[in-house]
């Protein structure tokens, strides 16, 4: 449809999670009339991701060096571990600055549908580092899907047994949430999960 150039960005950029295929053309275009340094600068970032960022060896976060800036943090609690499905989950929990403790990336959450078991996730480096780091509480930060929920309760099946305490995260309403637009779910979970007040 477009000239050759054209079209592979296009393609390039509708393979990108959440963009379509006019999302991509309207990008594409806007490339092709921003300045050339901008162009490179934007081409330049994409590639320094690609050739700096990495695992953290540690909690599998996403670092430029061998372990991330909360690893590195010594006024992190390392007995309290938050446990995520992906990498970009820890910057949402960071910025409700509630958490001092360290985390570790799962990769994933466990589901059989999709052909994920708790060995395609980082579950033996998470008992690794239970028994080598002297961790007392691990939090299953996951998300509150079947997936996620079915992680969970692996996870504390997993560790209960290493005389570790394992908490999940408190579901329900949101807060300025009007109980006429809240699901049966949500609205389960959080009588389920209600506090004596």
């Amino acid at each position: 449809m477009y000239e050759p150039p054209v079209q592979l960005l296009v393609d390039e950029l509708a393979r990108l999670p959440g963009v379509g295929r006019k999302s991509a053309q309207r990008l594409a275009f806007h490339l092709l009339h921003i300045e050339q340094a901008d162009a490179e600068r934007l081409g330049n970032a994409i590639i320094d991701l690609r050739t700096q960022v990495r695992l953290c060896n540690r909690c599998y976060n996403i670092t430029a060096e061998e372990q991330c800036s909360i690893c590195q943090d010594l006024r992190r609690d390392p007995t309290c571990i938050c446990v995520v499905e992906r990498a970009q989950d820890i910057s949402v929990l960071e910025r409700t600055q509630e958490f001092s403790g360290r985390y570790h990336v799962l990769g994933g959450a466990i589901s059989p549908i999709a052909g994920i078991g708790p060995e395609q996730l980082r579950m033996k480096e998470l008992v690794a580092r239970i028994e080598a780091e002297s961790v007392t509480e691990v939090i299953a930060a996951t998300n509150p899907t079947v997936e996620g929920d079915t992680t969970a309760l692996y996870i504390a099946r997993l560790l209960k047994p290493l005389g570790v305490t394992v908490s999940r995260l408190a579901s329900g309403l949101p807060v300025g949430g009007d109980l006429d637009y809240a699901d049966e779910i949500t609205l389960g979970r959080a009588l389920a999960g209600r506090k004596q007040l």
